[in-house]
């Protein structure tokens, strides 16, 4: 059931040969406190909150920042975990040990050249570091802010770092990004740090739950891109401490834009979730049935991106029209959201299969029917 979206991928790699591919890798919890049909649901660490987590390897285009496709999506039930994946996935390895047994099948889909995996803080973790480093696949994850390095023959924290950093006037002002609904001023510096200390390994994972113990490994350098959003007046917003092992030619400045562009993939949770979907409705009792039915949506959301991005000028007469089918506003200056679309395409595809089942003839004679009811009413 992954291949369409696999297609879609291959179709986008082959027109787009020369861009890089950001593979933005998340999870997030699906949660049925009152479903208690699903049995092989797992706890969420409170007794109220129970259901499955849900894994996903998004494809972002590392020019333009757009979303294309899910390529690899994995549930984790209490007794089995269901993925996309033709290998098996060990239910005893953590989330981040599946990550390097995750990146060679998408060599058939993507290619192995020109490809970044984007791992939010979750995945700051020495050990994985050289594991994917020695299999020579390049990462951006964004490192915690006590994390110690040696930077200028000394051991300090990445935050550290920041401060002599900034001291110095070390950063560079970027254009404009969009951070929670406001305009706010990206500033990047970047430099190199050598990780050299043992890392933990273990331990990270909860169903079933392992022990954590020290592993001493070689030391490597990467990049250190601290990047600070800030507000109209300067006030910091957010910091991220960026590690990657990508090539030095890529600048800084996009790096920080590719970390920024991780967002994308909170947007399709979003779309499965709250603004969609309702995925967390769904009635169906097994996480097997969920995890096929999570594909389908996917591929309804991958198609929507597909139509926000075309711009020819039937394009944007159909955006309009399903936008009003959705009956949603929109905010001043925008003419369509992926929220919008999805919600159009619903009642485009309902309306489609009302007039296979019905004539003309027979929508007007309702529709009078409707009229002539509204008036006994009165």
């Amino acid at each position: 059931m992954a291949e369409p979206l696999h297609a879609v991928a291959r179709q986008w790699r082959q027109d787009r040969p020369t861009a890089w591919a950001l593979v933005v890798h998340d999870w997030s919890a699906l949660s049925y406190p009152k479903h208690t049909g699903k049995r092989d649901g797992m706890s969420h660490g409170s007794k109220d909150s129970r259901g499955y987590d849900l894994g996903t390897l998004l494809l972002v285009d590392g020019e333009s920042g757009d979303p294309v496709a899910p390529l690899e999506m994995e549930l984790r039930a209490a007794d089995e975990i269901h993925s996309t994946r033709v290998a098996a996935v060990r239910r005893e390895d953590s989330r981040l040990d599946n990550i390097l047994p995750a990146m060679p099948p998408l060599d058939a889909v993507v290619g192995r050249e020109r490809v970044v995996h984007i791992i939010d803080r979750e995945a700051d973790s020495v050990v994985h570091y050289r594991d994917w480093q020695a299999n020579h696949r390049c990462f951006l994850v964004r490192g915690k802010a006590d994390r110690h390095v040696r930077w200028n023959d000394q051991t300090v924290t990445l935050a550290d770092i920041q401060r002599q950093l900034q001291a110095q006037r070390r950063f560079q002002r970027l254009e404009p990004v969009r951070y929670r609904g406001q305009t706010a001023q990206q500033h990047v510096c970047e430099t190199q740090v050598i990780l050299d200390r043992p890392g933990w390994q273990g331990g990270r994972s909860r169903n079933p739950p392992r022990s954590n113990h020290r592993v001493r490994g070689p030391a490597i350098t990467l990049r250190l891109i601290i990047s600070r959003v800030c507000d109209g007046n300067g006030q910091t917003l957010a910091t991220w401490f960026l590690l990657s092992n990508t090539p030095a030619a890529i600048p800084a400045a996009t790096l920080a834009q590719w970390y920024y562009w991780r967002w994308r993939i909170e947007s399709f949770f979003k779309l499965l979730k709250s603004a969609g979907q309702a995925v967390e409705q769904w009635q169906q009792e097994t996480g097997a049935a969920i995890a096929k039915r999570l594909l389908v949506a996917a591929m309804a959301c991958t198609l929507v991106w597909k139509l926000e991005r075309v711009s020819d000028p039937e394009a944007i007469r159909f955006r309009t029209f399903l936008v009003r089918l959705s009956g949603r506003q929109m905010k001043y200056g925008k003419s369509f959201t992926a929220p919008a679309i999805l919600a159009g395409l619903w009642v485009y595809l309902a309306m489609l299969e009302a007039l296979e089942q019905h004539t003309v003839a027979d929508l007007q004679a309702m529709k009078q029917y409707l009229r002539l009811v509204n008036c006994d009413s009165g």
